[in-house]
């Protein structure tokens, strides 16, 4: 397992949103160009980028720090925030990103998302799976930066994307994001066993390397964090030795 550190941007900033609530920010004095480059410093391989000006608007407004990221560091950078259209996909490669997440369209739009599947490789895209676990435990699928609930359960929406087939999906519990109280192991448990021929990111919830370890022991082939990186419940140095020993 890996660690892919992740960036939030808004307005150019560094932030961290509690459970994607845009009023419920904390913003961080990094520059996001040299945060990812001590990332890269202290082992790290890969980026997690958020455009979150781009989620809310559907517009991304971060684009010349992204570049930045991807041209001056040797980071595998993927990057998300509010890709609706083939033309906001490809201004992100144009950027030189890896990898493109997409999250709310690979729920109400499938079939547009095969196609980028087909076009970009599966290597070059990642399917954004955000849940919330319904009465029965049940994870359900939401939307529209969390604020939509749908009834599409996790397993059913990873289902629908047989062909091509995925090779990375980035599942985050909701509850768990941003709260630094430690991630919903099980849930990414049963993701393995259910899907193992797929990378799972496991998103939402990581305070420390116990917590890293718990993941790796379930079989997760990346965690990603952010908020215990800027807290520093977790070290850099802790980060990028799993990626040093994946």
């Amino acid at each position: 397992m890996i660690v892919i550190p992740a960036i939030d941007l808004r307005g150019g900033r560094c932030v961290r949103l509690y459970q994607g609530e845009f009023d419920a920010e904390t913003g961080y004095d990094h520059d996001p160009l040299e945060l990812a480059l001590e990332y890269q410093a202290a082992g790290c391989r890969e980026l997690h980028v958020v455009d979150l000006d781009g989620a809310r608007t559907g517009d991304p407004a971060n684009l010349n720090i992204i570049r930045a990221i991807a041209r001056e560091t040797a980071l595998t950078v993927q990057v998300g925030g509010g890709i609706r259209d083939q033309q906001r996909l490809q201004r992100l490669f144009d950027c030189g990103v890896d990898r493109v997440v997409i999250g709310s369209l690979a729920v109400n739009r499938p079939e547009t998302v095969t196609g980028w599947l087909r076009e970009a490789g599966p290597e070059h895209i990642v399917i954004a799976l955000d849940v919330r676990l319904d009465e029965r435990g049940i994870p359900r699928a939401a939307t529209h930066g969390w604020t939509r609930n749908s009834e599409l359960t996790l397993w059913q929406a990873v289902e629908r994307f047989a062909e091509p087939p995925l090779s990375h999906v980035l599942c985050t519990d909701i509850s768990r994001d941003g709260a630094l109280s430690g991630p919903n192991v099980a849930l990414y448990g049963e993701f393995v066993s259910r899907f193992p021929a797929i990378g799972l990111q496991a998103s939402g919830g990581v305070r420390d390397r116990a917590d890293l370890e718990a993941l790796q022991a379930c079989g997760a082939a990346a965690a990603i964090t952010g908020k215990a990186l800027l807290e520093g419940t977790l070290t850099r140095q802790e980060a990028g030795s799993f990626s040093r020993d994946a």
